[in-house]
Formats: structure tokens, sequence, C-alpha cells
């Protein structure tokens, strides 16, 4: 597209000398000038069409001078707007003043033509970096609201009724929550109904963080809840989602998940740590145990691997809590971790307590630690209580 020009000068002669100097830019359609010739003309113009890219204008004007259109043309805002002011030799006072109010350059009477088509050229290198950066911080913002609406599915997509199972409220109490490190996260949780006895649980922690992370982790979701509402092991529900998510894996992602099978009645627990953390048994005397160390892989790296799974007894009292690596790692402004120890010291205090004030105990203990530090990874609990 052709540079448009206005030109502002109260001189005729000007229009003439421009036009020839500038006549093969012209002729190619490179520059497009437009003539006014005193500052109220130019500025009606410029609020009729405000496509303009340079301003090419006289200092000393009637009705209307350079440097009040300079103040008027300032007050638009448009930063890809650039002013080129002219003025006498001897008239230095009001250049400077010119170059202070936001002129981008000046040129002096008589015109050097030469010197003058650099400036113009100049400016014109100015006018694209800004349009660039312009056009940039229009498709981040787009991006931005992008994100929120991801933010809002992927957080939809993840239970947030609690309690979930009222008809058994009696008997059992599960609470949850993420937080994202950014807009959209890796982390996720999920339960559901397997028969009017058991219930599926699952916590999982995708490779990653950001956008690549919520997509493999709503794919990851998807899958696990798909497959373990059939009512399967845990181990075998696990292998079918690694072949799945293997054989359609990007990047080496993978996730690793804690998923397991209560029975209401029995208060078993049957499960399946695939890489993931281990959870920790919150007994009703206050004592806290740590799950065994997971033998098995992470899901969705390799292909035909196995899995094995194991079994807890929950008493009445007795909890089970589930995090993600974002608690124990969460860092303060001196980089050091939470760690387990802090979190072990918080769940020996977890008695009597239910599941969402234990997550709570815990949000509240990692704020405290971290203070104004950038959270730098996703946090995410799970509780699941036997009450009766």
């Amino acid at each position: 597209m052709a540079v448009k020009i206005l030109s502002v000068d109260d001189e005729m002669d000007l229009e003439l000398l421009l036009t020839q100097y500038f006549r093969r830019q012209i002729r190619k359609g490179e520059y497009e000038f437009t003539f006014a010739h005193n500052g109220l003309e130019a500025l009606t113009m410029l609020l009729n069409h405000q496509d303009f890219d340079i301003i090419l204008s006289d200092i000393n004007m009637p009705e209307m001078d350079g440097l009040t259109l300079l103040t008027k043309i300032n007050e638009m805002r448009n930063p890809a707007l650039k002013c080129i002011m002219v003025s006498a030799y001897g008239d230095m006072g009001n250049i400077r003043q010119a170059m202070n109010n936001g002129a981008f350059d000046f040129a002096t009477k008589p015109i050097d033509l030469d010197d003058l088509s650099l400036t113009i050229e100049k400016a014109i290198k100015q006018i694209k970096y800004i349009r660039e950066m312009q056009a940039e911080h229009t498709q981040l913002e787009s991006i931005k609201g992008d994100l929120a609406i991801a933010r809002e599915i992927q957080l939809a997509i993840l239970p947030r009724i609690f309690p979930p199972f009222p008809e058994n409220e009696d008997q059992l109490d599960i609470a949850a929550q993420m937080t994202a490190a950014k807009d959209v996260g890796g982390d996720f949780y999920d339960f559901f109904r397997i028969d009017d006895d058991r219930i599926g649980f699952v916590i999982a922690d995708v490779s990653g963080k950001g956008i690549p992370a919520a997509i493999f982790m709503a794919v990851s979701r998807t899958l696990i809840r798909a497959t373990g509402i059939r009512g399967g092991s845990p181990a075998e529900c696990m292998r079918y989602v690694n072949e799945l998510l293997a054989k359609e894996s990007v990047n080496c992602m993978f996730v690793t998940v804690f998923y397991g099978i209560y029975n209401i009645q029995t208060g078993e627990i049957t499960y399946c740590n695939a890489g993931h953390n281990p959870p920790y048994l919150l007994k009703h005397d206050s004592c806290v145990e740590a799950l065994p160390m997971s033998k098995d892989p992470m899901v969705g790296a390799v292909e035909g691997l196995s899995y094995h799974e194991q079994k807890i007894q929950l008493e009445k009292g007795d909890a089970l809590f589930m995090f993600t690596d974002g608690v124990t790692e969460a860092m303060n402004v001196s980089l050091e971790e939470f760690g387990e120890q802090r979190m072990e010291q918080t769940l020996q205090q977890a008695d009597g307590k239910s599941g969402q004030e234990v997550i709570d105990a815990v949000t509240g203990e990692v704020k405290a630690f971290v203070e104004e530090a950038e959270q730098s990874d996703d946090i995410t609990m799970l509780v699941l209580k036997r009450k009766a």
C-alpha cells in the first residue's frame, strides 16, 4: 500500500516541488501526497481520513500554525502517525519546541529534498515497526481472550459440585482443588461412579505447562474416565490408556496418574500409581503414612507397558490425601521448596477435619511459605475420606 503523506504549507510552490521530486515513487504507487494550506484545513482532513502515515507541516502558517496542529495530532494518540516539521533555518526556537512536543524530525527551508527523502524513509521504517508491534499486541490480546475462555472450559470439565455424590454423603467425603500456574494447566482430578458400591477417582500431572499440557490433560482425563467407568481394574485401565496416549503422543509428552477405585461399603481402595507422587494415608488417630513409592511408569510415554495395583483399607475417619508436585515443589523468593516435611506437619493436624478443610490448611501453609514468589507449577489436591 502507498505511504500516505499530508503536506501542510501555505506556500503553493511546495506542492509542485514535492510532486516533481517524488514523481517516480508516486507513479509506482509507493507514495501518495495530499496537500493542505494551513493547519485548520489539515486537521479537517485528518479527522475525515484517518489513514495518513506522515504529516509534513510548516510551522508558520495562517489560521492554525504547525505547533498547534502538532498538539491536535498528539491528542489523536496514534503512535504510527509521524510528523516532520518545516521552518526557516533561523527559527530554531520553534523547531526545538516542536521536537520537544513529539515531532518525529524536522527540515529547514529552503528544503533539501534529498535529505527530506531520507527523513521520510526513516519515518516509514518507524511506522512499519510500530504497526508490526500494534498487530502483535492485537494478536496477543486475542490470544489472551482465547486463554481466558480455555481456562473456563478446562475448569468446567473438572468436577466442581461438592459433595459429588450426595446420596452417599453420610458415608464418603470428597474434596478437590486445582490451581493452574498459568492461564491453563496440565494437572487434573476426577471422580465418577462405576456402580452402586464403587467410585473411581484420579489425580494426574501432565508433563510441561501451558496450552500443550492443557490439551494433553483434556485428552488424558477423557480417556481415563471413559475407560474407568467401564469398571475394569486400575492396572488394566492404565495399560489401556497408556497404549492410546503413547500412539498419539507429541514431543514425548506423558502424564503421571494415581487412579483408584473406592468401595463405599467396605472402605477398600484398589489403586494403580503410574509414576505419581505417593499419596498420604491420614489415619483417624492422627498418624500420617505415605503409600509406597510407585514402581510403575508414567502413562503415554512408551507403548507396551504393564501396570500393577495394590490395595489399602480405609477405616472410619481415615482419609487419603493426594497431590501433585506443585505442592511440595512450591518455592519462596529464596528458591527454597515447601517440601514434604512441611506438608506432613500440616497433615498431622488433619484429624477431625473435612476433606476441604485439609486442602484449605495445606493451601494456607503453602501461601504463607511462598509469600510473594510467583507460582511455578500447577497445584492440585484431592482428598477422599471415609465417614462411615
